[in-house]
């Protein structure tokens, strides 16, 4: 019996394998999985930390933003290429495990670094050096590359190292990534919901990077080249040791006075700083000042002091003094405070954002006074969950240098119409600079678009202009009015008088369009005022 024979010329040839790290030594599975998925924690806390870093001298701004996220992208994608280039070449688990220790010892040296650039700016920004200014910035993202970079390599090099069959290939690369998201999702609340409230900026990098070189010295451990597993244990431990010692220290020194008291809070940097026994809260960039507090005087010469003025533009007869007031952006209280000095029977609910901020303004800035009601919310979200009305509106809320588009809108002040009494007024504190009104000119339309008469007033001592808007008549003339009924010694009448004294009482001009909850430039504005100071201040 003729025995049959099998044609093997076409059977399905064995599934290839790699064979290019086949004298590597073995890796356990969930230790790879565990550096990706901090891989995938640290390159996204990372970027977060470092806007927090940088938010003191620079602001927090969608220009920042857009550079921070533009430049990580850039370096992970520079990772990812680079990643997959070695992982061909040289797929050792050896020298994955070797990169991420360097991410790590790289992330945790970056408060450390980036100290005298920081610095450096803030001497570039007073001597109006723009250049130097915005060159610190640059530095301080370049700071951020050899960390985040080494991090993108970090995907491409395990899926290399967990495809020995090329028919898993696409498991292997869609796990991989999948964990690493997941660790990326978890980077983006742990340093703003946990770590940076908690411990700050500085010690949110050192944490990140320890969590990211656990999983990387226990790697190295498992391999067989000794001497450079201590030698990475090494200079990691002293790196964290360095890195820690340092982080006692102020983040940004105070530009005037003494410091107070300093702070992280998951949306500011606080500084309380006093000069002359005079306090002055200042948050973030610190260009600027949010609260002022001298036990010896109630008036700063300041924007604040106009709040008391609003109710006296009312053209109105027989105006009682308003029994009610609404402060968006209360601070430490300063324009609260004086608003109960000049009313002593009105009741004041104040809405800030920041818990911690309300907490500064209790501790430094006297707000405890019975009659003010704090709330910690967004002004917004509090007018439309709100069903109180209200004799006066405050708006006051800046994240510098801009104010939060939201509280710009025309919606957003048809919904403070829903909430004003008949003869109330809305105030609301623009920036600007001597000669440059682009804000105000905005805000101005965007409110006479609302309000059918609309005031502006000029602050003399600083660059700020005070917006008064009302559903009833307004004018220069019933302030002197209502101003000479009250008592000779009456903070409004002071502040009113100085206002008419300056001239700057006039009724608002419309000359531009008005800012929508759909299209609401302000950063736009904002910015264009700062680089045209900037450049007018540098031709000096």
């Amino acid at each position: 019996m003729r025995r049959s024979t099998i044609d093997r010329s076409h059977a399905p040839a064995p599934a290839e394998r790699s064979t290019a790290h086949a004298d590597a030594p073995p890796i356990s599975g969930w230790l790879l999985n565990a550096l990706v998925f901090v891989g995938g924690v640290t390159s996204v806390g990372i970027e977060l930390a470092a806007s927090r870093l940088i938010a003191p001298y620079f602001g927090d701004s969608t220009f920042i933003w857009a550079n921070l996220i533009g430049v990580t992208l850039a370096f992970l994608s520079l990772g990812y290429w680079a990643g997959g280039r070695l992982a061909d070449r040289y797929p050792r688990p050896a020298l994955l495990f070797l990169l991420t220790t360097a991410a790590a010892v790289a992330a945790a040296l970056i408060p450390w670094l980036s100290r005298p650039i920081l610095s450096a700016s803030l001497d570039a920004f007073d001597s109006v050096a723009v250049g130097a200014f915005y060159g610190s910035l640059v530095g301080v993202l370049l700071l951020i590359a050899v960390p985040v970079t080494l991090l993108g390599v970090v995907s491409p090099f395990a899926i290399r190292l967990r495809t020995l069959d090329a028919r898993a290939a696409g498991h292997a690369a869609g796990n991989t990534y999948a964990l690493s998201t997941v660790g990326s999702i978890l980077g983006s609340f742990l340093p703003v919901v946990v770590l940076v409230p908690w411990v700050g900026t500085r010690r949110t990098f050192l944490i990140l990077a320890t969590l990211l070189l656990v999983p990387s010295l226990a790697g190295l451990l498992l391999t067989r080249d000794r001497a450079i597993t201590a030698g990475a244990v090494v200079v990691a431990v002293a790196t964290l040791a360095f890195a820690w010692s340092g982080t006692d220290a102020a983040i940004r020194p105070a530009e005037r006075g003494e410091l107070l008291h300093e702070e992280e809070s998951r949306y500011n940097y606080i500084q309380v700083v006093e000069e002359d026994g005079v306090r002055y809260l200042v948050l973030n960039d610190g260009h600027a000042v949010h609260s002022i507090y001298d036990p010896d005087a109630l008036l700063t010469g300041g924007p604040w002091d106009y709040f008391m003025v609003g109710p006296l533009l009312v053209a109105h007869d027989d105006a009682p003094e308003p029994e009610s007031a609404l402060m968006i952006g209360l601070a430490g209280g300063t324009a609260a405070r004086q608003l109960i000095a000049a009313y002593p029977a009105i009741e004041v609910v104040g809405v800030e954002l920041d818990p911690r901020v309300i907490a500064v303004g209790r501790d430094y800035f006297a707000l405890d006074q019975p009659n003010i009601e704090v709330v910690a919310a967004d002004g917004r979200y509090y007018l439309q969950t709100t069903d109180r009305t209200f004799d006066v509106i405050g708006v006051d809320a800046y994240r510098q240098p801009y104010i939060p588009f939201h509280l710009t809108t025309v919606e957003f002040f048809e919904e403070a119409v829903d909430h004003l009494s008949p003869d109330g007024v809305v105030v609301v504190n623009v920036g600007r600079t001597e000669t440059d009104y682009r804000l105000v000119e905005a805000l101005g339309t965007t409110m006479a678009a609302v309000f059918p008469h609309v005031v502006a007033i000029d602050v003399e001592r600083y660059n700020n202009t005070i917006l008064v808007g009302s559903l009833v008549p307004l004018s220069a003339g019933a302030l002197g009015t209502n101003a000479a009924r009250l008592v000779a010694d009456s903070p409004a009448r002071t502040v009113a008088d100085a206002a008419l004294g300056s001239g700057s009482v006039r009724d608002f001009r419309p000359p531009g369009e008005a800012f929508t909850d759909d299209h609401a430039p302000v950063e736009r504005v904002v910015d264009q005022i700062i680089v045209e100071a900037a450049r007018e201040r540098g031709d000096e």
